[in-house]
């Protein structure tokens, strides 16, 4: 890493391409919706299955599980099996997982002191795409997300 003119320390402009896919499939993992909430109701606290099943509204039960587990593998979180009738089970982050809720939370607030600007760029976007006296839904729409 090295200082730019900012300040701010900035990444070699050379990765190695051996390092390539590593670096791809840690950013595809992180950048995944469902982690990205994941990560953040976990900086709070430990969380039951189901507890953060409940917090992270329209998540299946088995997309929160592959979440769970690639996250687990990549050493962010660490699911802790309680020796009781029934069985209990936690989720919480490790300390490399503390490690990512800082530039995570960053991008997050990044997105909510911006949106008013990409819904605005967006809804430009989709006037200009629109086919000529056609009304067209905005991305989100098509694509089923509410705002």
């Amino acid at each position: 890493m090295r200082p730019s003119k900012t300040g701010v320390t900035a990444a070699p402009r050379h990765v190695p391409s051996e390092e390539c896919p590593k670096i791809s499939q840690v950013l595809a993992r992180v950048g995944e919706k469902w982690s990205v909430l994941i990560i953040i109701m976990l900086a709070e606290k430990p969380r039951r299955f189901s507890e953060l099943k409940r917090a992270i509204g329209g998540v299946s039960q088995r997309m929160l599980t592959l979440s769970l587990r690639g996250l687990e593998r990549d050493g962010l979180v660490k699911r802790t099996v309680f020796p009781v009738v029934p069985p209990r089970v936690e989720y919480e982050l490790t300390p490399l997982g503390q490690s990512l809720h800082s530039p995570v939370s960053a991008l997050g607030q990044w997105v909510r002191s911006h949106l008013p600007e990409i819904d605005a760029a967006r809804e430009a976007f989709d006037r200009r795409a629109a086919p000529e006296g056609a009304a067209m839904p905005n991305l989100h729409e098509r694509r089923g997300y509410s705002r």
